[in-house]
């Protein structure tokens, strides 16, 4: 099994780097959802084991990826927020009450199907140690877990992602440029019948437009026929949704019959927006999403969740009506172009980035191969 590193990480290219450049606006420094400020991303990888499952006990491939919406305490200084559910083939917690209220409390935090409640505890665990007051002189917290199934690589049934992975991830987050691939939550990753996983990606908007930062993190575990910038990668490659030679399957003979997957996505921006104007720009996250080849399967948990920074709405305040500028309907568009863009490019950045990985009973998702891309864009642009 090829050994995931930081090293042939970091050799597999992303899509600019290969003069894949999707969509009009530029993206930011580090063309990633770090690129708004204070955002910062962290990643808990396990790799353990290989050969035929043991239930309960490996192979392991699989971890846990926090995003941390600001550099305060989120629990005091919350964001405004908004989650959007596309196909609800999930077992994510917590958007509930950031559509009741609005506004996200914790970081986001991305992980397997099986170890929701796991992650979420060990959540509530983080924000108590910095907020002993939760549920004693205030009000209790509301944990955000994203999740996707890992199965078909990952002994899923034995909720490895522990209390000290999800710390680790926490505690490790950082700016800058983020890891992508088969890292974090995406190391057990599949989607459009190769290696799936982490991608991010961001868009800058240009004065005149408002000069906002829109950036995206996906996490990538869907079914579809790949499309990159236009081109009809998964049809030249031989991989297509139901045809013989896929082997898109994501959780074993059980399910033979069944294609899907799941896809979270996290998009943060600067704009000053609250939920209304998020939930506008979360809807168009899916728009992204299509453009290369998905299209929301039956078995799917497709979920989206947006922030603004720009904002911040205290935990208690006695103050009766929070002010605040927003960005008006008629200037919402280029927001929403943006977000396409930075959706569709950090997806791509999922595929591109990702390693071969040999999963439980011998279970293989390959890594794109990258001179194949390459050589079907140059043929679709001709």
């Amino acid at each position: 099994m090829e050994k995931i590193t930081d090293k042939n990480i970091q050799e597999r290219p992303r899509a600019r780097d290969i003069n894949i450049n999707i969509g009009v606006f530029p993206p930011g420094k580090y063309n990633a959802i770090t690129d708004v400020n204070g955002v910062k991303v962290g990643h808990c990888t396990l790799i353990e084991g290989e050969g035929a499952l043991k239930p309960g006990k490996g192979p392991v491939r699989t971890g846990v990826t926090a995003i941390v919406p600001h550099e305060g305490n989120i629990f005091k200084e919350k964001l405004p927020a908004a989650a959007f559910v596309f196909n609800g083939f999930g077992k994510s917690t917590g958007l509930h009450q950031i559509n009741e209220v609005g506004n996200l409390e914790t970081p986001i935090l991305l992980t397997n199907t099986l170890n929701v409640p796991l992650v979420a505890d060990a959540l509530i665990d983080w924000m108590i140690t910095q907020n002993p007051e939760i549920g004693i002189q205030t009000c209790t917290v509301n944990p955000v877990v994203g999740e996707i199934n890992d199965g078909f690589l990952n002994d899923i049934q034995g909720r490895h992602v522990k209390k000290e992975h999800v710390f680790e991830a926490l505690t490790t987050a950082q700016s800058g440029p983020v890891k992508e691939g088969a890292v974090g939550a995406g190391t057990g990753s599949s989607c459009t019948g190769w290696k799936g996983g982490i991608g991010t990606s961001s868009r800058l908007l240009p004065p005149e437009l408002g000069s906002y930062t829109i950036g995206a993190l996906a996490l990538t575990n869907f079914d579809g026929a790949l499309t990159i910038d236009g081109a009809p990668v998964g049809r030249k490659l031989g991989h297509l949704p139901y045809s013989e030679n896929t082997n898109q399957r994501i959780c074993g003979p059980l399910f033979e019959k069944e294609l899907g997957g799941s896809v979270m996505v996290v998009i943060a921006t600067d704009a000053p927006l609250f939920h209304r104007g998020l939930m506008r720009v979360a809807k168009r996250a899916v728009l992204g999403l299509s453009r290369m080849g998905f299209y929301g399967s039956n078995g799917s948990g497709d979920f989206f969740i947006a922030f603004s920074t720009a904002h911040t709405v205290p935990h208690e305040t006695d103050k009766l009506t929070l002010r605040g500028t927003t960005v008006t309907n008629e200037a919402l568009s280029p927001l929403f172009l943006a977000t396409v863009e930075a959706v569709e490019e950090a997806a791509v950045n999922s595929i591109l980035k990702a390693t071969t990985v040999v999963g439980r009973d011998g279970n293989v998702r390959e890594g794109i191969d990258i001179n194949k891309v390459i050589k079907t864009i140059k043929q679709h642009r001709c």
